[in-house]
């Protein structure tokens, strides 16, 4: 039997936002030791009407998420962030790994 696609049933901000986070994390190609996490010290701000995360150039409304606490409070609740207080927040194993569906949206190199 396939795997159910977003069996934590998250939603459309918190999708976005974590996918978004995953890019950050694989741009930064570390981990915080030998447990598989990377704590993300600083959210990219947006600038005009985007958002630049490595190469990639993003819509500042799809990576709204990034300051709502309310989304990191539900992706904490889930297992797949802690909160590093601030400005950081570390995504764990299960985090970094779970399939948002959503990588090749957001996959745009950036022209500048």
């Amino acid at each position: 039997m396939a795997s159910r696609k977003n069996p934590l049933k998250l939603n459309k901000l918190q999708l976005r936002t974590l996918v978004l986070a995953q890019m950050l994390a694989n741009d930064q190609k570390a981990t915080d030791g030998t447990d598989g996490e990377v704590t993300l010290m600083q959210m990219p701000h947006a600038h005009g009407d985007h958002v630049h995360i490595g190469q990639f150039t993003v819509s500042a409304r799809d990576a709204s998420g990034f300051s709502n606490p309310a989304v990191w409070a539900a992706l904490a609740r889930k297992g797949l962030v802690r909160e590093a207080g601030q400005p950081g927040v570390t995504l764990t194993a299960e985090g970094l790994a779970y399939d948002t569906g959503l990588n090749e949206r957001f996959a745009m190199p950036s022209d500048h």
